[in-house]
């Protein structure tokens, strides 16, 4: 592509104008607002990857670690955390006024008193998205109507993703229709674990034009890829058929979003970013509880990738319940003092 700027180029750049910030790319180095085309399979590049996964786990370990966020700078990066969470119900038992619950939570995620003392008052402070399954879609769209919050569907047969694929493309199809932004799609794990690039390949490429103008997450089910190489190929070849994010977890899975798995997709959006000048983004998704944790993916964030990618068109947590500690952590910041979870309405 002759638009694109190689890598040694936007190495150069980086470096120039970034540096306090070694490895990580900015979107404005990039093609900045630019969706993802994707680009033919390259089969060439996945086979040299390479994960030394004790080298990766030493890194994961450090992120939380060597730097700390205190005080107000602490709930800075907390607000900022809110602005990148996709509020999610996923459950059986999910119901029209559990998700209009959600969705009141999503345009209105801290108490106003907790803003005010904040200095944020004036400020416009919401969740990045809500995301539900395809049956509630028509009442997230609706609940949200005129706040700017997209609603994310899972999709694909989620979280197995084992269904006939015409069923799972129909499904994109019937959740883009009812008037979902996103979809979050799962991807055949069996073609990772068996190497079977091109038939991943294809089936991303068959999502995304079923997606239309909405943005896919492809998700990986990372706790069920076997080895970091895998993620970080099923990563790249994702990305090569045209993902606009790619993400860990469904979060049914036994494990989840880890730190090493972050940190490996983290360098495989970096790869992508340049070789090929494309910013893609990346969801964690699945065991994300605390304020603390949050805090521990944005450094990764921070220092992976650069702050440009710490903006909610490039990052998500997919977490149900982390909202509730950070507005507790938020109240303590506030008052010195913990209060019950209860104190707060429904995350």
């Amino acid at each position: 592509m002759s638009s694109m700027k190689t890598t040694d180029s936007i190495a150069r750049e980086r470096a120039a104008r970034y540096p306090a910030t070694a490895g990580a790319v900015s979107p404005v180095d990039l093609h900045e607002g630019v969706r993802n085309p994707g680009m033919p399979l390259e089969l060439d590049w996945i086979r040299e990857i390479r994960v030394n996964r004790s080298a990766v786990e030493r890194r994961a370990a450090t992120l939380g670690t060597r730097r700390s966020v205190k005080k107000e700078w602490q709930a800075a990066w907390l607000l900022k955390a809110i602005t990148l969470i996709d509020l999610t119900t996923l459950a059986g038992d999910d119901t029209p006024g559990r998700v209009r619950r959600l969705c009141a939570k999503a345009r209105q995620p801290v108490r106003r008193d907790l803003l005010q003392a904040l200095g944020m008052g004036d400020e416009s402070v919401r969740a990045g998205a809500v995301c539900v399954y395809h049956a509630m879609v028509p009442t997230a769209v609706e609940a949200l109507a005129g706040s700017d919050i997209p609603v994310a569907a899972v999709s694909t047969g989620f979280p197995h993703g084992l269904n006939p694929l015409p069923q799972r493309i129909a499904e994109i199809e019937a959740s883009v229709a009812a008037g979902a932004k996103e979809i979050d799609i799962v991807v055949t794990r069996g073609h990772v674990l068996t190497g079977n690039w091109q038939a991943l390949y294809d089936e991303v490429r068959a999502f995304r034009d079923a997606c239309g103008e909405a943005h896919i997450k492809t998700i990986l089910a990372t706790g069920e890829l076997a080895m970091l190489r895998n993620v970080h190929k099923a990563s790249l070849v994702c990305m090569m058929a045209g993902a606009d994010f790619v993400k860990t977890s469904t979060g049914k899975e036994s494990v989840n979003a880890t730190l090493p798995v972050g940190l490996t997709m983290a360098r495989a959006v970096r790869a992508y970013a340049e070789r090929t000048g494309y910013a893609i983004g990346f969801k964690p998704a699945g065991g994300i509880r605390t304020a603390k944790d949050a805090l521990t993916w944005l450094i990764l964030m921070k220092e992976e990738l650069g702050t440009g990618w710490m903006q909610p068109n490039l990052f998500r947590f997919g977490v149900s319940s982390l909202l509730a500690d950070i507005e507790r952590q938020l109240e303590h910041h506030v008052t010195g003092r913990y209060s019950a979870p209860h104190r707060h309405p429904l995350a």
